[in-house]
């Protein structure tokens, strides 16, 4: 089997060698998101970035990253699968990806697309600005924010800020404490913010006056991409979560003048969710795909 080992910060340097070089790929492919979620195990083999995950309860491969023919990296996935004793699953296709898979394998595979799985996709510049008619309503929120908290003021989340942002997420977990769900997005939170250094991560926190309402927190996934791990306001306030998005837009825009798109992530078939990420409209969905071997494809 491939000595798969957990992701660590530790490994960063190495990982990122691959994972940064990834053009437009999802969320997934975010070393903070494989430090911080779930059950994630890495490998390198010649000149591939190997990855295994548990998600849903189900064994899955992510589809390889690196340079050259990804063949051997295939073999060699389907050979752990084999000896794994379970079915063969790559995750997180893109459309290249599967046009790849089946010129490599045709006929072998079957694939699905898994919409709970797009990503959103978003021009930084307008994020930052939300021109547009179809952003009036945010920026609505935002000035009635505004005119309710004329002290706001934002900053950069570091370990000294680390108090108030437990503030903010106690109050915020004490809103939703009957939301099962949430007990492993709470635990990869709380350990982003204890590794903020060795992760890399950016975060803002906002504050009404000296109360914090707001955060959000993030990496770089690639040259050109941040992904928005975390966004987390008080709704009792209005106005804290546009001002929230829009003033981390403007904070990475000015850091990192390269980064032309924010990621935020899937919205995991949450209806709620999904209302909220759409209300943005999107610049791109970029769609996840599934691929299983068509004899296994009962395995789904």
């Amino acid at each position: 089997m491939i000595p798969f080992e957990r992701f660590r910060p530790e490994k960063k340097a190495e990982y990122d060698r691959f994972l940064q070089r990834c053009e437009m790929r999802g969320c997934e492919y975010s070393f903070a998101n494989l430090c911080l979620w779930g059950r994630q195990y890495g490998a390198v083999l010649e000149n591939h970035l190997l990855l295994f995950s548990h998600f849903g309860g189900k064994s899955v491969y992510p589809y390889p990253v690196g340079s050259g023919s990804v063949r051997p990296a295939l073999e060699a996935l389907m050979e752990d699968a084999k000896e794994r004793g379970i079915p063969f699953r790559l995750t997180c296709l893109t459309k290249a990806d599967c046009e790849e898979l089946e010129t490599l394998y045709p006929g072998r595979f079957y694939f699905f697309s898994d919409r709970d799985s797009a990503d959103y996709i978003y021009d930084i510049h307008r994020l930052a600005s939300l021109t547009g008619k179809k952003l009036q309503a945010k920026r609505n929120h935002i000035n009635r924010f505004l005119e309710a908290n004329p002290q706001w003021r934002t900053e950069v989340i570091t370990q000294q800020l680390l108090p108030y942002c437990n503030q903010l997420l106690q109050r915020w977990y004490a809103a939703h404490k009957n939301e099962a769900e949430l007990s492993m997005e709470k635990y990869a939170l709380y350990t982003g913010l204890a590794n903020l250094n060795e992760l890399e991560l950016e975060g803002l926190l906002l504050f009404a006056g000296d109360t914090p309402v707001a955060l959000s927190l993030g990496s770089r996934l690639n040259e050109t991409v941040f992904d928005v791990h975390f966004e987390k306001a008080d709704a009792d306030i209005p106005g804290a979560y546009p001002l929230i998005n829009r003033e981390f837009a403007r904070y990475i825009q000015k850091k990192c003048p390269e980064i032309r798109y924010f990621n935020r992530e899937d919205d995991m078939g949450l209806p709620g969710l999904r209302k909220a990420k759409e209300s943005y409209t999107p610049d791109l969905l970029l769609e996840q795909y599934w691929a299983v071997w068509v004899e296994e494809s009962d395995y789904v």
